[in-house]
């Protein structure tokens, strides 16, 4: 139960919503340019000279599933490693991480890699990492991740046909088709343990070598087993483990984990974690229990941060909430109505309710961040983009011109003569993405397509859409990458049956017809990314953004930037806002998790 303070603070906080107020814009980050050449790895920044203080506790929060629906399979749904978000890379280390502003690499788990073209990417791992088991950590964990990692339709398996040890520190992905990309797919990776995973990876590698693939039975029930997979223990690398014991509803304790070679540069002891959405978090935040926290805070509550005296850090998350059609639906599988929908919503007001000034409207809707379109596209391309800006009668015009018609109601009636009444989902406990879709409901009613919001459990709503059970969803467009490949991943292969591993998600078919000409819009998203030269890659990225721009198979409404509360009470380190660190986005490379890891914040 919360103490009184914090039963205080909450009615403040409720009392404050009747009046909410905008923060002040923030300053819009600079484009991070896309490199000329491979990003050159770095030392991470050596902190301070004073003696940091050790042994002290950071405070974060992020949802997880508890058990027995929480699990230690950090490959599948609820696993609580991968559940905890941007803390998962202080259990199980990723490759490397990424200085946005300063295109160079945080050097983890690998110690350097190159390109060997035409066809080879050469990762060689850091001796001397150990797992919490006492075993070495070897290049036989990273084949055993990426070969677990193909039951799961991992996107590097659409460049990657093998991954292999050429020794025990030395993995050499070859691609059937080059891409720059891979560089940042291998290297944000988490590497697991073979000790864990090494089992059913073998049996994926005996249905590799046997070139039995996904359609086989053989597959399906490997992919099931894998699903179902419960480990026993967490084996760590990183610089801390889960106290399965200190579980609750309420928090988890991350401990330190002294066979890390980070143990020594990492100055907590502890890492708490919070358990809950927004409405859950707000409360501790005002009460001082929680440091940083990355939910999306409603204006209100932002405003009382700012009183008393709580920094916001305002970094760009490149992405953000849009319209998910179920293309099994009419008359979703109609572009024209998806475009009708895109006029009919005034994106800047749908941003503004949701965040306030952390809310910017889409404008280019490219399928990819605001941010990055100026280092992919010309000002010639980027003018040919439809910018769908608001204007009901342009899209009242278009579902004239398909033969829907309004009815004595206002409500539009499709070319069959049925109502246009749909129910729109949400994740309940997402405060900023609830007010969107309550706004999108306002506003498509208006329009005259009659909408009902229905808020859904928001670990069970990833769920229900992959599995096709949604009519229309609040979903991610974008993708908290460099690159736009990303984004045109997470568009149209995460929440569709090209991703899906338990359902066919908003079923969009791959194979379209666009001015008369037939596409493949898998192959266009593989080549966006393709060869090992950036510049080339530019004229295929604008294909697949202008493909995505006639066709919306999603409708993006708003960029998230980050409002996310810093309280000081525990912590110090933490840079000014001018830090170019904090260019990075909040849920790709995050500043925090990258400053503990290289001791850049320590205990006050």
């Amino acid at each position: 139960m919360f103490r009184l303070s914090r039963v205080l603070v909450v009615m403040a906080v409720l009392a404050l919503a009747l009046a909410a107020c905008a923060p002040a814009p923030a300053p819009a980050p600079q484009p991070t340019q896309p490199p000329a050449k491979a990003p050159e790895a770095t030392k991470a920044p050596e902190p301070t000279k004073a003696p940091a203080k050790v042994g002290g506790e950071f405070h974060g929060a992020f949802p997880y599933a508890v058990p027995p629906t929480g699990h230690l399979n950090s490959f599948t749904t609820n696993g609580i490693p991968n559940g905890i978000s941007i803390y998962w890379d202080l259990l199980e280390l990723p490759g490397a991480r990424y200085y946005w502003a300063e295109n160079k690499w945080m050097p983890l788990a690998a110690e350097k890699w190159a390109f060997q073209p035409p066809d080879k990417f050469v990762l060689t791992l850091r001796k001397g990492i150990k797992w919490s088991d006492g075993k070495d950590f070897t290049a036989k964990d990273v084949v055993a991740t990426y070969n677990f990692g193909r039951l799961f339709k991992w996107t590097e398996f659409k460049y990657v046909d093998t991954v292999k040890a050429l020794d025990d520190y030395t993995v050499e992905f070859h691609m059937a088709t080059p891409s720059t990309v891979i560089e940042r797919y291998v290297l944000i990776s988490r590497y697991r343990s073979a000790a864990t995973y090494g089992a059913i990876a073998d049996e994926v590698q005996k249905l590799v070598d046997a070139k039995k693939g996904a359609d086989t039975d053989e597959w399906k029930a490997l992919v099931q087993k894998a699903t179902d997979f419960r480990p026993k223990e967490l084996i760590v690398n990183g610089p801390f483990n889960l106290d399965m014991a200190s579980i609750t509803e309420a928090q988890l304790t991350l401990v330190k984990n002294p066979k890390s070679y980070l143990a020594d540069k990492v100055n907590f002891d502890k890492i708490v974690l919070f358990n809950g959405e927004t409405p859950v978090v707000t409360p501790l935040v005002l009460a001082g229990d929680v440091d940083y926290a990355t939910h999306g805070f409603p204006t209100a509550t932002e405003k009382q941060y700012v009183d008393m005296g709580i920094r916001i850090l305002r970094a760009p998350v490149y992405s953000g909430p849009a319209i998910y059609f179920n293309q099994d639906i009419y008359p979703f599988s109609k572009p024209e109505f998806r475009q009708a929908i895109a006029y009919a919503v005034n994106r800047d007001e749908n941003g503004k309710v949701s965040l306030g000034q952390s809310g910017k409207a889409v404008v280019n809707m490219a399928g990819f961040s605001d941010i990055l379109v100026p280092n992919w596209l010309t000002k010639e391309q980027m003018d040919k983009l439809n910018k769908y800006a608001y204007d009901p009668k342009k899209g009242e015009e278009i579902l004239t011109k398909i033969g829907f018609k309004k009815g004595s109601d206002g409500i539009w009636l499709d070319d069959q003569g049925k109502k246009l009444e749909f129910e729109l989902s949400v994740p309940a406990e997402f405060a900023d993405w609830s007010a969107a879709a309550e706004n999108l409901a306002e506003q498509l009613n208006k329009f005259g397509v009659k909408t009902t919001v229905r808020g859904v459990n928001f670990q069970q709503h990833p769920t229900d859409v992959n599995q096709g059970k949604f009519q229309m969803a609040i979903r991610a467009w974008g993708s908290a990458n460099p690159h736009p490949h990303f984004s045109f991943v997470q568009d149209l292969f995460t929440h569709n049956y090209i991703g899906s591993t338990v359902g066919k998600g908003m079923n969009f078919p791959m194979k379209q017809t666009v001015d008369g000409k037939e596409l493949d819009l898998e192959k266009i998203v593989v080549e966006s990314a393709q060869g090992l030269d950036v510049n080339a890659q530019k004229e295929k990225i604008f294909t697949a953004a202008s493909v995505f721009n006639q066709l919306l198979p999603i409708v993006p409404l708003w960029e998230r930037y980050g409002n996310n509360p810093l309280l000081a009470k525990r912590i110090t380190g933490v840079p000014d806002d001018a830090n170019p660190i904090f260019k990075n986005a909040v849920y790709g490379d995050n500043f925090m998790v990258m400053m503990i890891l290289d001791g850049t914040l320590k205990p006050k």
